[in-house]
């Protein structure tokens, strides 16, 4: 059974754009984004499927193409490991075990306090300054392992600020 409230959110969010094919994906990202656990549920895309008047199929596609969409559950921040052939010269795998050392974790996994999700990203783009990790929107570039722990006990500070 669909909680009417979440219904009535999600609902909100995809009639802020018009009920054209081309906004897809924006539809689908800010479902996502709007979701506290980071993924689109299957309410979401038969949503989404019925206001642009698309098979569902054709959403779920869409949905499960994309490595930014997740269709289970993530944690509060989405870290994604970028693993460009750049970024593996420059150590990206060390990267990934400091990683998954610090969060208790495994690439794919959430930590169980539901604060983060580990991922791989094909790439991010900043070749320049590589190794390079994404934190939700934030790209943090020329790590090490002190850089990372630096960044993952600021975010893990800035959660117990938030939440008092």
């Amino acid at each position: 059974m669909t909680n009417p409230l979440q219904l009535m959110c999600t609902q909100q969010i995809i009639e802020q754009f018009a009920p054209e094919q081309h906004n897809l994906l924006n539809i689908l990202h800010a479902l996502q984004d709007n979701h506290p656990q980071n993924y689109l549920t299957e309410q979401a895309l038969d949503d989404t499927a019925r206001y642009l008047g698309l098979p569902k199929s054709s959403v779920y596609g869409v949905a499960t193409y994309y490595t930014m969409f997740s269709l289970v559950p993530r944690g509060r921040y989405i870290v994604r490991v970028c693993t460009s052939v750049v970024c593996e010269l420059h150590k990206a795998g060390r990267v990934i075990g400091s990683l998954e050392n610090m969060l208790g974790i495994t690439t794919g996994e959430t930590t169980p306090d539901g604060m983060f999700t580990l991922e791989l990203s094909e790439c991010l783009g900043q070749c320049q300054d590589a190794p390079s990790v994404m934190v939700n929107e934030k790209v943090y570039n020329n790590l090490d392992d002190n850089r990372l722990a630096e960044i993952i006990h600021q975010i893990r500070g800035s959660q117990k600020t938030a939440n008092r």
